[in-house]
């Protein structure tokens, strides 16, 4: 088994350094609010520590899941120069692939590797051990640390090196973005056109319009009810990072941009920390 460092404990982490400890891994976590390291510890076997060098200390994987490129760049540096030969780290934030290569050559530079490995499948998946991980990084690397992260992993890629985890959960986004932003629209339409929504699902889903969305959000959405999955905050971040990615490498993303602008006017509504199915509530303003 592993020693391991885990550091962030949100939405997702708590559960994912859980199942670490769950499958017998050594773990010690940190997180920024104490409260949420002491809550964790009383729930799993493991520990704590007062900050990211003091866990990263003796570790062979450490884990982190936080929220943006600032927070990711601020916890590495910290811990940094605890970094030794060997050691990988592997960040599972949705990030930028710029980052991801920088964080890569600054664990070279130490004798130590560097996996950028987002994940999908929301809290329900971290809960369940389910998320499905995008990698970037060296095969070796991936090959060891894979077993690892099996502990909360349905299914886990190498896409290709460092940077390439965070561009294809990229990919992952704008394929949602698309498909809710559809789903939202023929709901709204079956509404209107005064159709049973629950009779129309029942007789295309087994069809081409199929998709995940449809099976697990059709119902809550035409309720209005969006306190399930993927905040739309988060969501516009990612897409933020994904926008900024299409800048870099010239694709253009006009339905992605346009999405994007819809969860503008959800967030101008409220819906802060509604889930990405609450595009349908902007069609029934």
């Amino acid at each position: 088994m592993a020693r391991t460092a885990f550091l962030g404990l949100g939405v997702m982490g708590f559960h994912m350094a859980g199942h670490l400890a769950r499958a017998g891994h050594q773990v010690t976590v940190w997180n920024r609010t104490p409260a949420k390291a002491a809550a964790w510890t009383a729930a799993h076997k493991g520990q704590s520590a007062a900050d990211p060098a003091s866990a990263v200390f003796g570790a062979e994987y450490v884990l982190m899941c936080l929220g943006d490129d600032p927070d990711v760049r601020t916890v590495f540096e910290a811990f940094e120069p605890s970094l030794g030969a060997g050691m990988t780290v592997i960040d599972h934030t949705t990030a930028s692939a710029s980052l991801a290569r920088d964080l890569a050559e600054r664990c070279r530079a130490r004798g130590a590797h560097f996996i950028d490995a987002p994940v999908s499948g929301g809290e329900a998946g971290a809960i369940n051990g389910k998320l499905t991980i995008m990698c970037g990084g060296e095969e070796d690397a991936f090959a060891k640390a894979e077993p690892v992260m099996a502990a909360f992993a349905r299914a886990t890629t190498l896409i290709g090196p460092s940077g390439a985890g965070q561009l294809a959960k990229s990919v992952n986004q704008i394929c949602i973005a698309g498909i809710v932003q559809g789903l939202a629209e023929a709901l709204h339409f079956a509404d209107k056109a005064g159709l049973d929504a629950e009779k129309v699902i029942a007789a295309i889903s087994g069809g081409a319009a199929q998709s995940w969305q449809m099976e697990n959000r059709w119902k809550t959405m035409a309720e209005g009810k969006f306190d399930f999955g993927f905040a739309v905050d988060w969501m516009r971040k990612d897409l933020r990072i994904t926008l900024d990615a299409a800048r870099e490498n010239g694709a253009s993303l006009p339905l992605t941009a346009q999405v994007d602008q819809y969860y503008a006017d959800v967030q101008a509504m409220g819906g802060h920390r509604w889930d990405t199915s609450s595009l349908i509530a902007r069609l029934k303003r």
